[in-house]
C-alpha cells in the first residue's frame, strides 16, 4: 500500500498481540499517537478483538525519515469488558497486512460499540487511575 493512495475505507480487527506489536512499532518510531505498550499489555483483554480504522493521512514534516502514515481510530477491548477509544499511528504497509472486517453484522456491531465507548483518558479518570499511568508521549 503506497501512502499516495486514497484513505483506506476499511476496518481491521486485531488481537491483543498484534495491537501490542503495532504500539511497540509506533513507540520505536516515536509516532505521536500511541500508548505505552506496557499499558496496553496490562489493560487490553488478552483474547479481545480490537478494531482499527483510518481517520487521516499524517506526516511528521519535522522528521523526513518517517513516511506519511495512517492516523487510525482504535477501539480497544479491556480486560473487564469495557471498550475504549483511542488513536494509533500505523505505517501503511503494516495496516495493509491486518485482517479486514468483512461481515456487515460485525461492522454494525463495531458502530454500536463506538457510540457508547469512552476515550482512554475518560476511562482512566472514571477508574481513578488518572492520566499519569498511561502517558501518551508526544
Amino acid at each position: 500500500m503506497h501512502s499516495d493512495q486514497p484513505l483506506p475505507r476499511e476496518v481491521q480487527v486485531i488481537g491483543t498481540a498484534s495491537l501490542v506489536r503495532l504500539e511497540e512499532r509506533a513507540c520505536a518510531l516515536r509516532l505521536n499517537q500511541r500508548w505505552d505498550p506496557a499499558w496496553v499489555r496490562t489493560h487490553a483483554a488478552p483474547d479481545g478483538a480490537h478494531y482499527l480504522w483510518p481517520a487521516l493521512w499524517h506526516r511528521l514534516f519535522h522528521r523526513p525519515d518517517i513516511p506519511r502514515h495512517l492516523r487510525c481510530e482504535l477501539l480497544i477491548t479491556l480486560r473487564a469488558g469495557d471498550r475504549v477509544l483511542s488513536l494509533l499511528d500505523v505505517l501503511p504497509d503494516d495496516f495493509a497486512q491486518l485482517p479486514k472486517v468483512t461481515s456487515r453484522q460485525e461492522l454494525a456491531q463495531v458502530r454500536r460499540l463506538v457510540e457508547g465507548a469512552l476515550s482512554v483518558r475518560e476511562w482512566l479518570l472514571r477508574e481513578g487511575e488518572g492520566e499519569g499511568n498511561a502517558e501518551r508521549p508526544r
